[in-house]
């Protein structure tokens, strides 16, 4: 970086999140509270998840493996972009340091980048299970899925760092108003007093890069899950089959379509969304996923549902005798 980029870079030293553009104060402890409230239920259901695979050994199956960290990327993710928002919101204090942006803005696209990769470890999963059974608990083992899983935590680095690599070359010297809820890439390279253009072509690259990847081996497992499902001769089977791909798959989908409208929408003519549009989109692409995740997969899990039901009847009995013993 030249000294005249130092200098200049000097003279913006935080940023401020604006959060919802155009939302009256009036509603600001309103949005404030729902966003609170949407956190505190992540973390609980999540955290649920996690407490779950700790306690039942019956869980220790490649399968829920990826649903433990997929619960701990959500509360990651929601625990570094909701607390600096809710806060602004409720104590107008919008203002965060150029550099903790900087971090945000590398962990938030970080997050995202690893649940894009689980999401695509799922749908190998699921692949080799309904495709090959009889080969399945050979080819996937819980080794196998821990490496799998570690490997996505170690890569999901690479591409936001480059990206922040080329943000922190960039001068800063003049507005500082995020137009975003939480730091990430294409707010900050807006507030740029420079040519940004070869910035934001590498980082709709990268970003390109790490939704298509993911997405094309997702479409081409669930294709091939598709065919397999149709080969099956018994109606049971096939709605079973169905039943536990729909629910992935639904998830699946309203994480990354969002996804390409945003990051597409500077690109295509046809697509024009303003400021408020494109917070809304953002926001609901990314909480609704680290929302209903716990609850979807507590429900439709059979084992979770055992659990549950087991835990039920053991907190009977034990109220029963409690009652009896005060009876006497």
């Amino acid at each position: 970086m030249s000294q005249d980029n130092e200098t200049a870079a000097s003279v913006v030293t935080e940023f401020f999140i604006v959060g919802f553009p155009g939302l009256l104060p009036k509603y600001y402890s309103l949005m404030a509270a729902l966003l609170f409230c949407i956190y505190i239920a992540v973390i609980t259901g999540n955290s649920l998840i996690v407490v779950l695979f700790v306690i039942e050994r019956s869980l220790h199956k490649p399968m829920y493996i990826i649903l433990l960290s997929l619960s701990f990327s959500d509360i990651g993710f929601c625990t570094v972009a909701l607390p600096k928002v809710i806060s602004r919101y409720w104590f107008n204090d919008g203002y965060i340091g150029f550099y903790v942006c900087l971090f945000q803005r590398q962990l938030i696209h970080y997050f995202g980048t690893l649940n894009s990769l689980i999401m695509m470890i799922m749908a190998l999963d699921r692949y080799l299970a309904i495709c090959y059974p009889l080969r399945y608990p050979v080819l996937m083992t819980n080794r196998t899925m821990r490496l799998l899983i570690g490997f996505s935590w170690v890569t999901a680095m690479i591409s936001p760092t480059i990206s922040s690599m080329q943000t922190v070359t960039l001068p800063f010297c003049g507005p500082n108003m995020i137009a975003q809820c939480f730091c990430d890439s294409q707010s900050m390279n807006q507030l740029a007093c420079a040519d940004v253009s070869l910035q934001n072509r590498i980082s709709y690259g990268l970003a390109m890069f790490v939704l298509l990847v993911p997405f094309s081996f997702i479409i081409f497992s669930y294709a091939s899950i598709l065919v397999s499902v149709l080969r099956i001769a018994n109606a049971q089977g096939r709605m079973k089959a169905f039943s536990t791909c729909a629910t992935q798959l639904t998830i699946i989908i309203i994480y990354y379509v969002p996804r390409f409208v945003v990051y597409s929408s500077s690109s295509i003519p046809n697509i024009q969304m303003n400021s408020s549009q494109k917070v809304a989109l953002v926001m609901f692409y990314s909480l609704l996923p680290p929302l209903v995740n716990p609850f979807i997969y507590c429900i439709r899990i059979k084992e979770i549902r055992l659990f549950f039901l087991k835990w039920c009847v053991q907190r009977n009995r034990m109220s029963l005798k409690i009652n009896r013993l005060i009876i006497s």
